[in-house]
């Protein structure tokens, strides 16, 4: 007798998206097999009805958690220094203004003797932290510079440094995915949400879908480009605009505007690697 021949079935894997199909979360007779026989129903009509996930390679993953990993510390260390200045207030002190990394060198003189022995391990905490977050800079410059060295097209921008060009990256993972440029700010849920119904179009937020880690660190970039110390750019200038119209929320929705062109504008220099020009609009309207 021969040997038995193995025969494998090549199948297309879907995976859905448990947010966008509800339902099998919302279903009141929920077990496995109904959420497989739901499945598989959907995918015989329509598998874009799952809303299909792409899933990193592995390697993009491991970089992922590494930026993670980095937030998580800021997280606490942001939390630890929030607590040192509101336990000294009701003695009277305030610490000084300071970056967090410079409370360890310069609280202690502003602690009041009650609490020097019980905001001591605060203040080691905080000065280990620091330590373990600049190892991590440093390896998010290096894997910049030298494993995803298509990043310093991103970085051109003023506000946009190694940690933001590398999670914009490593989240999209590929950035022919898209089709248009444009389509990375509703991805990333920078677009108002939309609920048109019977003629009536209500005017909502954005939908703050997909990555909210990506999303985050883009209104940080976007804030710094409206602050103070932004350079005079094409982005700087349609913020201004439209905090200049007034409102309730007038720089709030500015800053979620720029934010929304810099996602857009991110994409097109990874993906041509031009030069990034900050005032083309001037340009083009001057040739005009």
């Amino acid at each position: 007798m021969g040997q038995p021949v193995a025969r494998i079935a090549r199948h297309e894997v879907i995976v859905a998206n448990s947010r966008k199909v509800q339902l099998i979360s919302k279903n009141r007779q929920k077990d496995d097999r109904n959420d497989a026989r739901t499945l598989a129903r959907l995918a015989r009509f329509d598998k874009e009805l799952r809303y299909p996930i792409r899933h990193r390679s592995q390697t993009t993953q491991a970089h992922l958690e590494l930026l993670r990993a980095r937030d998580v510390l800021v997280a606490v260390r942001t939390k630890i220094v929030n607590h040192l200045r509101g336990a000294t207030k009701p003695f009277g002190v305030r610490l000084p203004r300071c970056s967090p990394s410079a409370m360890v060198k310069k609280a202690p003189a502003a602690i009041p003797p009650e609490l020097q022995t019980i905001m001591k391990p605060l203040l080691d905490v905080i000065k280990t932290i620091s330590s373990h977050i600049a190892q991590y800079d440093r390896r998010i410059e290096h894997l910049a510079d030298h494993e995803y060295k298509e990043s310093q097209a991103l970085r051109q921008i003023t506000g946009v440094g190694a940690l933001t060009a590398l999670a914009y990256m490593l989240t999209l993972a590929d950035a022919q995915r898209f089709v248009r440029s444009r389509s990375v700010g509703a991805w990333l849920g920078l677009t108002p949400a939309r609920h048109d119904s019977s003629g009536t179009e209500t005017q909502k937020r954005i939908s703050k879908e997909g990555d909210h880690y990506l999303r985050r660190l883009l209104v940080g970039s976007a804030q710094y480009i409206l602050g103070p110390f932004g350079k005079d750019c094409d982005l700087r200038r349609h913020g201004l605009a439209i905090a200049a119209r007034g409102g309730k929320n007038a720089k709030r929705r500015a800053t979620v505007a720029v934010a929304r062109k810099l996602a857009v504008l991110l994409h097109r220099l990874w993906i041509t690697q031009a030069p990034y020009v900050p005032l083309r609009d001037v340009i083009a309207d001057v040739a005009a």
